[in-house]
């Protein structure tokens, strides 16, 4: 019998029973981790927990500020003593940080998480936004735009979305690169 990751229970224990769809978005997220790890080497384990953990800021019982990239990196380091890579790709996953400076708390999350760029970034960018919102694979140009219909123009998640569009794009780009080679 496979054991399963402390990772993969944290995310199940807080997302499962309160939020079904995002913890099928999650189960969706944390496999595609899996399945291309190889392309981080070393990195592998950050990669496959963060993406595990990346919306466990959505979980009731940790919603502090509202933005769950925040919410979810201090749980992690505060009460989960997780390693602080780990917490970095969970604060700054999929370009939050465009949406934290949008809510006025881009400089909490610079104070509190270094940012993590290059190939770890962009495979977490790459699961996170080639899984819709049921944990089925789809491409990076419908994720987009569902999360714009979901979310309507004004609010502030589609303005961030819109913002880092080219971004999001160029990392699963970069992405994909690998996985066909």
């Amino acid at each position: 019998m496979k054991s399963v990751p402390w990772w993969q229970q944290l995310a199940e224990h807080l997302l499962a029973e309160p939020l079904p769809r995002r913890w099928a978005h999650t189960q969706g997220v944390g496999r595609k981790a899996e399945t291309i790890a190889h392309i981080v080497g070393d990195e592998a384990d950050l990669l496959i927990a963060s993406a595990w953990l990346h919306d466990i800021g959505y979980a009731p019982k940790l919603v502090a500020t509202g933005f769950h990239p925040l919410d979810g990196a201090r749980f992690l380091r505060d009460t989960e003593h997780a390693d602080l890579r780990v917490c970095s790709l969970v604060a700054y996953h999929s370009c939050a940080h465009i949406e934290a400076r949008n809510r006025s708390l881009g400089g909490e999350l610079a104070a509190e998480f270094e940012p993590v760029e290059g190939l770890l970034a962009d495979a977490l960018i790459y699961c996170d936004m080639t899984t819709t919102p049921d944990g089925e694979p789809v491409n990076v140009e419908k994720r987009l735009s569902e999360i714009l219909t979901r979310y309507g123009p004004t609010d502030v998640v589609a303005e961030s979305i819109t913002e880092a569009t080219s971004h999001i794009v160029d990392s699963a780009r970069r992405v994909e690169t690998l996985l066909v080679r």
